[in-house]
């Protein structure tokens, strides 16, 4: 029996737990299973470590990105390629995570791509030009997998909890990236000056997490007999204005983590200062990103809390590019601020334009695959544009193009509607 979801139908409450979507939501068996925990906290301590190792191979690049490129005789525009690749590997790479669950599990998968994340860092810092560009195609691959189906795993086994722990999982993601961005020039410099031993040592917190990870992945989680085909999704103007919002304002994301210490290094930092900027303006995102969705429900729809979001994000862009330097960190502050608003608000909407899990995990699969591969132009035009026009100046019009463009997007996305698709049993 078919299931019509019509564009009328009013909105329900949703808790915020259910932003954490599960990848293998199409498959009832899996989600109607009992789960028994003998070890609950030796499980929230691995999902924890696994989530920690989800943006140091990203953030961890940009402090010394001036030093690897002029290690291995990259221009600007190569240095823009540098960081589009994991980004794009996020997009790419999102879609089969639940097809790899559905064979291996998610347990399995999630151990043995540690390992590929693990080694696409040693690669990265270990075989010249060659390697950094395959290492960093391998890392991001694997985290764009691994972050598909850790949200899920939290929603299955901790039900009861999973509000709290989206927030815990939210803190372990900033934390890393605060981490990675703050200490891998410190750590290049305890090396001796070694770009390739500081990005290379965040190879050792996956390996970590990969020891603790061990046990869960001894155990399986049930048969995948009765499954969900959810039609029309593609076709539906809504879902895209979803997809276009979350591609459109992670593009301004990653081209912070790849781009806003050289652009502050271009203006007088030095690669520390710069690298603790980023730092401090990601830890801030926690903030937002755990109150921005609660505030954003508390209304009629989401149009007004998704352009307050992204004016800030621009203000803190433009800050950080124009202002006086004396005021950076203000600038970095209402940056963290407003980006933590943004990434959250898309997650949200992934879930208040769907009606049930099932399509709420078509249509996150979708805003994830197809938003991902857009974010990765963002920050290859970034190093293009810095290429041709030799300085930095320029690159505001690229913020400019692309917040407008999400504003625009979201003010479609965040109307009270659901997406018009047909749901149903196969």
């Amino acid at each position: 029996m078919a299931e019509s979801i019509t564009r009328n139908t009013p909105l329900p409450e949703r808790d915020l737990d259910e932003l954490l979507i599960d990848a293998e939501a199409d498959d009832e068996q899996v989600q109607q299973q009992p789960v028994l925990l003998r070890r609950p906290w030796l499980l929230l301590l691995g999902l924890v470590l696994v989530a920690l190792n989800l943006r140091p191979a990203l953030s961890g690049m940009a402090p010394v990105l001036g030093q690897v490129s002029a290690g291995l005789g990259l221009n600007a525009s190569l240095a823009g390629l540098l960081t589009t690749l994991p980004v794009l590997c996020l997009g790419l790479f999102a879609p089969l995570a639940p097809v790899l669950a559905r064979r291996f599990g998610s347990e399995r998968v999630i151990l043995g791509i540690l390992a590929s994340l693990a080694l696409g860092i040693v690669v990265r810092s270990s075989f010249g030009a060659i390697g950094v560009f395959f290492g960093s195609l391998m890392a991001g691959a694997s985290i764009g997998i691994i972050g598909v189906l850790l949200p899920g795993i939290v929603k299955r086994d901790f039900p009861q909890h999973a509000g709290t722990l989206t927030g815990v999982y939210t803190m372990a993601l900033c934390l890393g990236a605060a981490m990675a961005a703050g200490a891998t020039v410190p750590l290049t410099q305890r090396f001796d000056g070694s770009w390739a031993l500081g990005l290379g040592f965040w190879a050792v917190p996956a390996l970590l997490a990969m020891l603790v990870w061990l046990p869960q992945a001894r155990q399986g989680h049930g048969l995948h007999k009765v499954a969900y085909r959810v039609r029309g999704l593609w076709r539906d103007p809504l879902a895209w204005q979803v997809t276009l919002y979350m591609g459109l304002q992670s593009s301004l994301a990653y081209i912070v983590f790849g781009w806003l210490p050289s652009i502050l290094i271009g203006r007088g930092l030095s690669p520390t200062e710069a690298g603790l900027v980023l730092s401090g303006s990601v830890i801030v995102q926690l903030v937002s990103s755990l109150s921005a969705p609660w505030l954003a429900t508390r209304g009629k729809d989401q149009r007004l809390a998704i352009v307050v979001v992204m004016l800030i994000t621009l203000a803190g862009l433009f800050g950080c590019l124009y202002a006086p330097i004396s005021g950076l960190w203000g600038w970095a502050v209402l940056l963290g601020l407003g980006q933590g608003g943004t990434f959250a608000l898309a997650l949200t909407l992934i879930v208040l334009r769907s009606k049930d899990a099932h399509v709420a995990a078509n249509l996150s699969s979708m805003a994830q695959g197809v938003g991902y591969t857009l974010a990765s132009m963002g920050p290859f035009a970034v190093g293009l544009v810095h290429d041709l026009s030799g300085g930095w100046a320029a690159v505001g019009w690229i913020f400019a193009v692309l917040g407008l463009g999400a504003i625009v997007f979201g003010l479609g996305a965040g109307r009270a509607m659901h997406v018009q698709v047909n749901s149903e049993k196969v």
